[in-house]
């Protein structure tokens, strides 16, 4: 009796699902294999590529790759005749051109790091003027009676100083003053004397290089002319980061160090500045680069709905590659979903050959300089190729191949599907449908928590899209200890549920594709 009750439950639900698929449909779903995903990754996500950094060169070839295989599977380039939209790009970043000492060439990001705000300009000296804890205080002086004015001066960063028991020589107990508890106030002091070059040495600089290395260098991007305002060319002089081991090499023509010089302050209780010989040469300051990385661009045309246009959507770019040789292979993020793009690509092309192509216009797009500030899809929302107001959805894969830290002891079978009913009553549902018929995963929606603290659902391109009044859907596998990290790999990738978050995105987007009427935008635009 049991067993008959199993069965009498089980085969009609069965039944009723295989009922519910469309043959046609599912044809072409089974096209996006673990094994094509992982072909294409392996690739992308490959040291020859070394991270697909924006304005860097395997960004480029990231892009050239999408490009050329939208063209081997039959997609119309949407651009004049090109894959390619241009984005207009600006990198503003601190550069140091060189930094010698004594003749000697010191290494950015190893030796010394740099903060300014002046645009790139010379420096030189022969003479360095010791200013010990750099300190200005009524109790305890380093700059008594000294005139630093168009100077280079070089202090002790580390703490402040103390006698043989430990005591600040200006609290006179164990607590610190604000001249070692306020982070920049020494330097905020020392700058209001105007000197020319400030140098700032201390165990910290080691830990900050250690901790941040290359990364330090990396600077600000932008589109081009969305900065409001220019720079003043009166910026304060720029503060110059320097190890310990390297500020000991200027010491040595008193034949002192560092920690000599500590240990003289706490057992004389008195400041020790002086002037020292030293060569100084160096050429540092904010730099604009301008330069152009592609929106890629694939279009299957729809036949009696052609003017309304769906977004299958995700972004190419990377880390790239540090001056180290450091590079971020960003399988997941994103290669996954850029991968996703080209495989669902690859589906719908299958269907349009075979003269089931979809009734609305579905545009392939790989975004550029994501990780830089969503840059790419701003880009594409203030200059669309088709008009938005044509645009149904945008459907946007942002890491699809990793099991996150929160499923990872328990259901693997999920995916984060984000935003799908904040401006359309009727995407969620259509997500979910095709969900219920098709893969049958867990759709977690931790993300759309309103009060969700990590503010995901803005962190990825349709957000872009969105803003502007385009139903979107972000699917996402979550976030993982490996994320923006040089473990970031393909070996991590579980291609099996990759290819099924695809199948997803494919279903979802032919039912809307589609479906007689577009979807209704019917909940109010959130201001940005």
């Amino acid at each position: 009796m049991k067993r008959y009750f199993v069965l009498s439950f089980l085969l009609p639900a069965l039944f009723s699902c295989s009922v519910a698929q469309n043959p046609t449909q599912q044809k072409y779903a089974e096209l996006l294999t673990p094994e094509a995903a992982k072909a294409h990754l392996t690739i992308l996500a490959s040291k020859e590529y070394a991270g697909r950094g924006t304005g860097q060169e395997g960004g480029q070839k990231a892009a050239e790759y999408m490009a050329n295989t939208f063209k081997e599977l039959g997609l119309k380039p949407a651009v004049n005749g090109s894959y390619f939209q241009p984005v207009a790009l600006q990198k503003t970043a601190y550069a140091v051109e060189n930094l010698q000492i004594n003749k000697q060439e010191l290494r950015n990001g190893k030796d010394f790091f740099v903060q300014g705000t002046n645009d790139l300009s010379s420096y030189t000296a022969d003479e360095v003027v010791f200013v010990g804890y750099g300190i200005q205080s009524e109790k305890y002086n380093d700059l008594k009676g000294l005139d630093i004015t168009g100077k280079v001066v070089l202090f002790i960063n580390d703490s402040e100083p103390t006698n043989a028991q430990g005591n600040s020589l200006i609290t006179g107990t164990k607590t610190m003053s604000d001249w070692s508890t306020s982070r920049f106030k020494k330097v905020q002091e020392l700058l209001k004397l105007k000197p020319k070059l400030i140098i700032a040495t201390g165990n910290q600089t080691s830990d900050m290089i250690a901790r941040f290395g290359n990364r330090m260098t990396g600077g600000r991007y932008s589109l081009q002319g969305s900065n409001s305002q220019p720079r003043s060319g009166q910026a304060a002089a720029p503060v110059i980061n320097l190890t310990v081991e390297a500020a000991n090499k200027l010491l040595a023509a008193k034949k002192t160090t560092v920690d000599q010089q500590v240990d003289k302050i706490k057992s004389s209780g008195k400041p020790n500045s002086f002037n020292l010989k030293a060569s100084i040469n160096a050429k540092m300051g904010v730099k604009d680069e301008q330069f152009e990385d592609p929106n890629v661009l694939g279009l299957i045309e729809g036949t009696d709905k052609k003017d309304e246009i769906v977004i299958i959507s995700g972004h190419y770019d990377h880390d790239g590659i540090l001056p180290d040789g450091t590079f971020f292979p960003g399988a997941d993020d994103n290669g996954s979903g850029t991968v996703g793009v080209l495989e669902l690509a690859k589906a719908f092309a299958a269907a349009k050959k075979d003269g089931k192509g979809p009734r609305r216009t579905i545009l392939f797009m790989g975004f550029a300089a994501e990780e830089k500030g969503l840059l790419g899809s701003q880009f594409y929302s203030e200059h669309p190729i088709f008009p938005l107001s044509q645009t149904v959805t945008c459907l946007n894969l942002d890491m699809i191949g990793r099991i996150d830290d929160k499923h990872l002891n328990g259901n693997h079978n999920y995916i984060h599907a984000i935003g799908p009913e904040v401006l359309s009553s009727e995407l969620k549902a259509i997500n979910e449908k095709a969900n219920e018929t098709y893969t049958q995963m867990e759709l977690d929606y931790m993300y759309d928590d309103p009060k969700d603290p990590m503010r995901i659902y803005y962190r990825s391109d349709q957000y872009n899209l969105a803003k502007h009044g385009i139903p979107v859907i972000f699917y996402f596998s979550g976030l993982h200890p490996d994320y923006h990290t040089p473990n970031d790999t393909v070996d991590r990738i579980d291609f099996n549920m990759m290819s099924k978050r695809e199948k997803l995105v494919f279903h979802t987007a032919w039912e809307i594709a589609n479906r007689d009427n577009r979807l209704v935008v019917d909940k109010a635009v959130e201001k940005p």
